[in-house]
């Protein structure tokens, strides 16, 4: 009996499934995190009967033909990349970006990487870094006599210098943009590394033509909505069940024709 097999493919989807789910909850605080969808696809099909096959010698065709699935597998692990809400922190090195857009970020490697979560810091040297220390590009150092920091929607740096009137401008925020977004690496950390399937990189200045602005003082928060993942954990458990039901009762039809006399 092919139930069996086809019922453990579709219990192992679903674990798929709940495993994504589990990591969207988890994820629920974190900043700029982008939820995914597990998708699936159906398996190859036996033809027992084909479709459009000749059925007779005067030529008659048969119109549906029989054909049986043999299961579910996983086709992807979409990322849903909406905006996420936008919270005041009041920090003045918190930046959230409104619109499409990613920072640019130098990992120790040498190698980019791409961000949403705007929670940075200043490091010992006054360069801006993310929470992992890693340098925001391009380059931007806050001087060691700063009073004060504003940071633009079109993410010009300025420093108030102590005992200066006019601002100084100190460094200019990037955006990156991806044809394809969801094609990008999650790698951890916050950060996504640029692939084959998210395109090359396309970077301009926050505010210019496809490409979102800055807020000061605010972080995305993750994109998950609570209520939509209980809501889908529950789908998902009873699809779970129902498989389990399916192996149940092969088996029970199995042993039945095992007791034949």
């Amino acid at each position: 009996m092919k139930s069996l097999s086809i019922a453990a493919t579709g219990m192992l989807a679903q674990q798929l499934n709940v495993e994504v789910i589990s990591n969207n909850i988890a994820n629920l605080n974190t900043t700029g995190f982008k939820r995914q969808r597990a998708e699936f696809q159906d398996l190859i099909y036996e033809n027992i009967e084909r479709v459009g096959a000749t059925s007779s010698e005067s030529g008659t065709i048969v119109p549906a033909g029989i054909q049986v699935g043999t299961g579910v597998k996983a086709g992807s692990v979409y990322r849903v990349t909406d905006q996420g809400n936008l919270v005041a922190t009041e920090n003045t090195f918190d930046v959230a970006v409104q619109g499409r857009g990613f920072f640019r970020v130098e990992l120790p490697n040498g190698q980019e990487a791409y961000t949403r979560a705007g929670s940075f810091a200043t490091s010992p040297t006054g360069q801006l870094v993310t929470s992992e220390g890693y340098v925001v590009q391009p380059a931007i150092t806050i001087p060691q006599n700063a009073i004060d920091v504003a940071i633009s929607a079109t993410g010009s740096v300025q420093a108030v210098i102590s005992g200066q009137v006019a601002p100084q401008t100190v460094g200019q925020l990037e955006l990156s943009n991806f044809f394809n977004e969801s094609g990008l690496e999650s790698i951890g950390d916050n950060l996504f590394l640029e692939s084959a399937a998210s395109g090359t990189a396309t970077t301009g200045s926050p505010g210019s033509t496809g490409f979102g602005t800055i807020l000061q003082g605010f972080i995305e928060t993750s994109n998950v909505d609570p209520v939509s993942e209980i809501t889908a954990l529950i789908t998902a458990q009873r699809a779970y069940e129902m498989n389990a039901r399916v192996i149940s009762t092969s088996d029970e039809m199995l042993q039945a024709t095992a007791n034949l006399r």
